[in-house]
């Protein structure tokens, strides 16, 4: 009880971002066509998703998030931000560590989702 079970991503192009996170990440995305707004379910190894269609304007650049940020555990930081770039991604918050922890680093989606990935390291600092 307790734990997070579930998450959503807000997209403007959801076309746009399913391809994004299935590039990135290897997610699966299935539409739900007995909901009655734009929407899909993302299966991951861990934990269940959906993916919306944005129901409001996107914050304003350098105002903050304005929901709960996700970050997804990685095999190699370095990699994955590169694909994220290459994917039509940005850098939000570069990489730093979280000393004895991880790496740590937040990035921008296309339709400026704020998400973070970390890769488990106990000798970063």
């Amino acid at each position: 009880m307790n734990a997070i079970g579930y998450f959503e991503i807000q997209s403007a192009n959801p076309e746009r971002e399913v391809k994004f996170y299935t590039s990135l990440f290897g997610w699966k995305f299935t539409r739900q066509e007995f909901v009655p707004i734009e929407y899909y379910s993302i299966e991951t190894k861990t934990i269940r998703g959906g993916l919306l269609k944005r129901p409001a304007s996107v914050p304003p650049p350098l105002s903050g998030t304005n929901a709960f940020v996700n970050s997804v555990e990685v095999a190699s930081f370095d990699k994955t931000a590169e694909q994220i770039l290459q994917n039509g991604g940005k850098v939000a918050l570069p990489k730093f560590a979280i000393p004895g922890k991880c790496w740590q680093g937040y990035f921008l989606d296309p339709d400026n989702n704020t998400f973070g990935i970390f890769e488990a390291d106990q000798k970063a600092k």
